[in-house]
């Protein structure tokens, strides 16, 4: 099995050479002409870089390093006239299948498209990167006329939105804000026009999602009045859905931000209601458990604990039950909500009990797409080692957290590091509580 992947991957290698028409010298040529152009080390000698590509096109291909692995992500990343396609149908798309067939691990993966998403919006890319070949035209055509709209353009639409949120952790907000304000403009001009009426409904979906994840990426860039616009879009086309786990969705969302943006509980615990009723009206399992957790988190934070207790117990139960053919199927964990057992421990608890489960949550937390909500549950372990009085252990878990928090740029761990560090006020002359302030100066600037 693994000498046909490979087969599969050295045959994928070279039918990406040839459609771009060149030879095995010419490939070398563009590769090295890359390293230049990237300002990357200078490759071998021609000939010696042509026998890699050979090589990697053999009957027996080994899997190129990471140094070519990278060039070539960046030349198949670039189409013919310059610009930069890593959608679904796209060269790169095929080149990373070929790298996976060659024995490259997802992780891997994952970690190219980020570099060359950044490079991407660094020379001021954006949406168009992620559009499948030929979609471009497609969208091009239905926002003159949005009666033109086609299921392929919509349903582009909906990858676009689903790829940039796959990016948080491996991108900085501002990026990922980058690149999803053309498909948010986008969905906003079709709604407001003439389309047929079958695409309506994805269409919404679609857009849902959008305004939701731009509402959150106005929040973790602090711009609090834009995120509650875009939540308030964001409703407005759920409660018009078919679906109400959708809506509750929103709910949720718009309810953690509140709460961090404003320090107000109340609204926040009426969102966060509202996302419990939709959610019991909803087919997913899934959601109905997160929107009961959520709860349970807000009545910890008000002091409740008998609310806590209930909340927590419907949670399990759903999260306990059969999730085949559920809608959500990904949006919710049972590290998540180890998560949220700990944040309800930490405040209406036992801090000992909630060390526990954010340890037990941190350790399942591993995706890359998992980092910002990792930095979290982290960070609110090293809160609990406070309240255990293991202040200067808490601290070196600190120095873990603020680290993850520069790479990810989230808003929500920070406001947890900044709770944590007042907490050990008492032990400010320390040279251990000096040592973590330098590190938030260095790294957080505060």
């Amino acid at each position: 099995m693994q000498d046909e992947s490979g087969a599969a991957g050295a045959a994928t290698m070279k039918a990406l050479r040839r459609r771009r028409g060149r030879s095995l010298a010419g490939a070398a040529r563009a590769l090295a002409a890359l390293a230049d152009d990237l300002r990357l080390p200078a490759l071998p000698a021609v000939a010696s870089v042509q026998r890699s590509v050979a090589r990697w096109e053999s009957v027996r291909p080994p899997r190129p390093d990471d140094r070519y692995q990278l060039l070539l992500a960046h030349l198949y990343a670039r189409t013919p006239t310059g610009g930069i396609a890593v959608g679904p149908g796209s060269d790169f798309e095929e080149y990373l299948t070929a790298l996976q067939l060659l024995g490259e691990s997802e992780h891997r993966t994952a970690e190219l498209r980020t570099v060359v998403l950044r490079t991407a919006t660094d020379h001021g890319g954006g949406m168009l990167a992620l559009l499948a070949p030929g979609l471009q035209v497609g969208l091009a055509a239905a926002l003159a006329d949005p009666a033109r709209t086609t299921d392929e353009t919509v349903a582009g639409l909906a990858a676009t939105v689903a790829d940039v949120n796959r990016q948080i952790s491996s991108l900085p907000m501002a990026r990922l804000q980058l690149l999803l304000a053309p498909a948010v403009d986008a969905v906003r001009q079709l709604l407001n026009g003439r389309v047929p009426e079958p695409l309506q409904e994805p269409l919404r979906i679609a857009a849902v999602s959008a305004y939701t994840l731009a509402g959150r990426l106005a929040f973790e860039t602090r711009d609090d009045t834009a995120s509650g616009n875009l939540y308030v879009a964001a409703t407005r086309e759920a409660r018009r859905l078919s679906t109400p786990w959708r809506q509750a969705g929103v709910h949720m969302s718009h309810a953690l931000t509140t709460m961090y943006a404003t320090q107000d509980l109340d609204s926040a615990r009426a969102l966060a209601d509202s996302a419990v009723e939709a959610a019991h009206r909803g087919e997913s399992v899934l959601v109905r458990s997160r929107a009961m957790a959520l709860r349970a988190e807000m009545s910890a934070r008000a002091g409740q604990p008998r609310q806590v207790d209930t909340a927590l117990r419907l949670a399990w139960y759903d999260m306990d039950a059969d999730h085949t053919g559920d809608p959500a199927s990904t949006s919710f964990s049972r590290a998540h909500l180890r998560g949220f057992e700990g944040v309800c421990e930490l405040y209406a608890g036992d801090p000992a009990s909630a060390h526990a489960q954010f340890e037990r949550a941190a350790d399942a937390l591993t995706a890359p797409r998992d980092q910002v909500q990792r930095a979290i549950v982290s960070t609110d372990q090293a809160l609990a080692r406070i309240r255990m009085g293991a202040p200067q252990d808490a601290s070196e878990l600190l120095h873990d957290s603020v680290s993850a928090v520069a790479n990810t740029g989230g808003r929500v761990p920070a406001i947890r590091i900044r709770e944590a560090r007042r907490a050990l006020r008492r032990w400010r002359r320390e040279d251990w509580v000096s040592d973590l302030d330098d590190h938030l100066l260095d790294v957080l600037g505060a």
